[in-house]
């Protein structure tokens, strides 16, 4: 079983008496948000947030995309409402089903690499690549 770790950025209303708590954001997949009343809260639901939403996209076949820097805040999160006050890595254990698989000895090689440069396993380079062909031929 792999783990990925998505950043997700807590934001709190600037007004401090404000009693919403705090917002969570993915930047990598938008449309998951999460919250709570305090941080504790928010971390524990921005967890339920990213599993409930990464089963969906497994469930209409999208491709989990790669987890972004946590070090890089997008331009369109200082947009929003409230300011930063955390960011979270919150892990993701992806399910890899067993496959069998035959590859040339070079080709799996390249692929290794390619999988260590991008910091990926190769079950989840092979399933990306396989994922982005597939979309092409559907365009097609």
């Amino acid at each position: 079983m792999a783990r990925r770790y998505f950043p997700a950025f807590v934001t709190q209303d600037d007004d401090a008496s404000a009693t919403a708590g705090y917002g969570v954001v993915f930047p990598d997949l938008p449309g998951c948000v999460s919250g709570g009343d305090t941080l504790q809260e928010a971390a524990d639901m921005a967890a339920e947030a990213l599993s409930l939403h990464v089963e969906g996209m497994v469930e209409d076949g999208l491709p989990l995309p790669p987890a972004s820097d946590p070090g890089h805040v997008p331009g369109w999160l200082r947009g929003l409402p409230g300011r930063l006050v955390a960011t979270l890595l919150v892990p993701y254990d992806l399910q890899e089903a067993p496959a069998d698989v035959s590859l040339d000895s070079g080709l799996l090689r390249q692929v290794d690499e390619a999988a260590a440069a991008q910091g990926e396993t190769r079950a989840g380079f092979i399933m990306r690549a396989a994922h982005e062909r597939l979309q092409r031929l559907q365009v097609a």
